[in-house]
């Protein structure tokens, strides 16, 4: 019980990491906790748009361990270019610690889900993939390109790095962002430079 506790406690200090983008109507960043619950929410949404059957509960819990590393090595924001295999190398050292103090099958259990979700091999990690690129946008959408325009991020940057994951565990999420965000394209105001 004690070991159990002791990582949920350990997880607290996620709430404590910053992310760039915004909750909508707040002046704070949001944290990647916030962020977790909301994808794992978004996905149970959008479960039926699936391309192939996907066990939904699995895709939920890669969706809630995916960024506990973070805790570790905070936040790095999808849209940076570069230097990718060091921070996830860093942040697999903090996800073997963090589940490292779970009592076994727990710690594995949970290990074994975020490098699932990490390789984005299997239909559940590439849906999972598609909700996590997703919700920075669909924010950006409704917020009018808040992180976009504060961090530089182009349009074309923006396509480049959330398309591919997109298409490829729900082709039909891409094709509604595709859309709006074909629709502000144009606001450059939106839009960093490139």
């Amino acid at each position: 019980m004690q070991q159990i506790i002791d990582f949920i406690l350990e997880l607290d200090k996620l709430k404590g990491v910053t992310r760039k983008v915004r909750p909508l109507g707040l002046d704070r960043y949001e944290n990647p906790a916030e962020h977790s619950w909301q994808i794992a929410l978004l996905a149970a949404s959008l479960a039926q748009y699936a391309e192939t059957a996907i066990d939904i509960e699995r895709v939920i819990a890669m969706l809630l361990v995916h960024d506990i590393g973070e805790i570790d090595t905070g936040d790095t924001m999808v849209y940076v270019e570069g230097g990718w295999e060091e921070r996830k190398a860093a942040e697999l050292a903090g996800v073997r610690r963090i589940f490292g103090m779970l009592p076994e099958p727990q710690g594995a259990r949970l290990l074994a889900l975020w490098l699932e979700f990490e390789a984005a091999e299997t239909p559940e990690a590439r849906f999972a993939h598609a909700a996590d690129r997703a919700m920075p946008v669909l924010l950006n959408l409704a917020n009018g390109g808040q992180s976009w325009r504060e961090n530089g991020i182009s349009y074309e940057r923006v396509v480049r790095r959330i398309a591919p994951p997109i298409k490829a565990g729900c082709p039909a999420l891409w094709e509604y962002l595709e859309a709006r965000l074909e629709e502000v394209r144009e606001k450059k105001e939106w839009f960093g430079a490139e």
